[in-house]
C-alpha cells in the first residue's frame, strides 16, 4: 500500500472525532461508573453470569481508559476494538429489545469507534509523533 500524507483537514476532522466521541464516552458512561462504582455494581447487567464486577470492569476499561488513549492517539485502532466489543454487547446482548430510536446513542457510538478503528487516529496522535521522532 502506498504511504500517502492525508491532508491537514482529513487529520484535523479525526482528531475532532477522537476528541468529542472519546470525551461523550468518557464523560455520560465512564466516569459515572468509576465514581458510583458500588451502586453500579448492583444494577449493571450481567449477560453472560460472570457476576457484576466481572461485568463492570470490562465496561471501565472500555468507557475510561480506551477513550483516554483514543484522545492521545495511542494504540488507538486497539482501544477501539474494545469499545466495540462493549458496545455490541449492550446493544446485542443486553438490550436486543430496543429499538433504533432507544438505542441510537450506542449506535452512533458504534460508528464512530468502528470509524476511528477502520482509519486510525491521524497523523495529530502522540503514537505517531513518537514513531517520527525515534525513526
Amino acid at each position: 500500500m502506498k504511504n500517502t500524507v492525508a491532508s491537514p483537514r482529513i487529520n484535523s476532522g479525526l482528531l475532532f472525532l477522537r476528541l468529542t466521541g472519546s470525551l461523550l464516552l468518557l464523560y455520560v458512561h465512564g466516569l459515572p461508573k468509576v465514581f458510583h462504582f458500588s451502586e453500579e455494581l448492583t444494577r449493571i447487567e450481567d449477560p453472560f453470569g460472570f457476576g457484576p464486577y466481572m461485568s463492570l470492569i470490562p465496561a471501565i476499561v472500555a468507557e475510561v481508559l480506551c477513550p483516554l488513549l483514543i484522545i492521545l492517539g495511542v494504540s488507538t485502532r486497539l482501544a477501539c476494538l474494545a469499545i466495540i466489543a462493549v458496545l455490541l454487547v449492550a446493544m446485542l446482548a443486553v438490550h436486543p429489545n430496543w429499538s433504533i430510536a432507544e438505542g441510537q446513542f450506542g449506535w452512533l457510538l458504534l460508528i464512530i469507534f468502528t470509524t476511528l478503528a477502520i482509519t486510525g487516529p491521524g497523523q495529530w496522535s502522540l503514537e505517531r509523533k513518537v514513531a517520527e521522532r525515534f525513526a
